[in-house]
């Protein structure tokens, strides 16, 4: 299948219903080969960035700390 799209002054397209169908979701993944890109469909976001999971930190836990670190950053105090 072969669908067209017109890529705006801002860079955006619009994807074609019959291609947003196909992909069956609303987050891609975007890959470029040389002049080609492939978009795929990602079920998940989570999965797409467990690669970058550290720890096992509840999503509190991480809150917490990236505000402690806004706080001590427009405090002055070093992290």
């Amino acid at each position: 299948m072969t669908c067209t799209a017109t890529i705006t002054s801002k860079g955006q397209i619009t994807i074609p219903r019959i291609a947003r169908m196909a992909l069956k979701s609303t987050t891609v993944e975007i890959e470029i080969r040389g002049e080609e890109v492939i978009l795929r469909p990602v079920q998940s976001v989570a999965g797409v960035l467990s690669a970058y999971a550290g720890g096992k930190e509840s999503l509190t836990e991480i809150r917490s700390k990236v505000w402690q670190e806004v706080a001590d950053e427009k405090a002055g105090r070093a992290a």
